[in-house]
């Protein structure tokens, strides 16, 4: 009997997830801490709820094209930034932590980011806008099945815009189109060349 054997370069990788419950506020501190030395790994922590997770390659391409993409348009329009990665956001009194995939501060540095970016490629189990209105992140970018929604934070809860509060003029639609481009060195080349006409 033959044993059929798996070709690494066709198989694919998913992002893993590990879902806790009953975690406490410490519990989850001390998790994270220790977790601070295991590099790509992620949590999402909502009220004694935590999630930690291993993004995969696709999550990482994407997130990292979004990120180089939206660079490219603020310092083409000549508008202050501060790209702050992937922080530990938290707030104990609404029991809430992440780290985004991107996060973004428009004019000045803050400590919460005014742009918080997450690429989905496989859906976990918390709701990630919550995570964020706890948090007091004004806006959301949620990139998930090739398109980019925007959430902007409202005294009720999130609202999905059409347009970014903080960048009204970046058109979506031209932004969405290379994000999906095959190669990133293109999507970025071509990009800044659009957004200059």
């Amino acid at each position: 009997m033959k044993t059929p054997i798996i070709n690494p370069s066709t198989e694919l990788i998913t992002e893993q997830r590990i879902i806790l419950h009953g975690v406490t506020w410490q519990q989850y501190e001390t998790i994270r801490t220790a977790l601070d030395q295991v590099p790509g790994a992620k949590m999402i922590y909502l009220d004694g709820i935590l999630e930690i997770m291993t993004p995969s390659p696709e999550h990482e391409y994407k997130k990292s094209t979004i990120g180089e993409l939206l660079s490219v348009y603020l310092r083409e329009k000549k508008i202050r930034f501060y790209r702050c990665g992937s922080p530990t956001l938290k707030r104990e009194l609404t029991k809430r932590g992440k780290e985004p995939d991107e996060s973004y501060n428009i004019a000045t540095k803050k400590e919460i980011p005014d742009i918080a970016i997450e690429v989905i490629i496989s859906s976990g189990s918390l709701d990630i806008l919550s995570i964020y209105q706890g948090l007091g992140v004004p806006e959301v970018w949620l990139w998930q099945q090739n398109q980019l929604s925007i959430y902007h934070l409202r005294e009720q809860g999130y609202e999905k815009i059409s347009r970014s509060e903080f960048l009204p003029d970046l058109d979506l639609e031209i932004l969405t189109r290379y994000i999906n481009y095959p190669d990133q060195y293109d999507a970025i080349i071509e990009f800044r060349a659009a957004i200059q006409e």
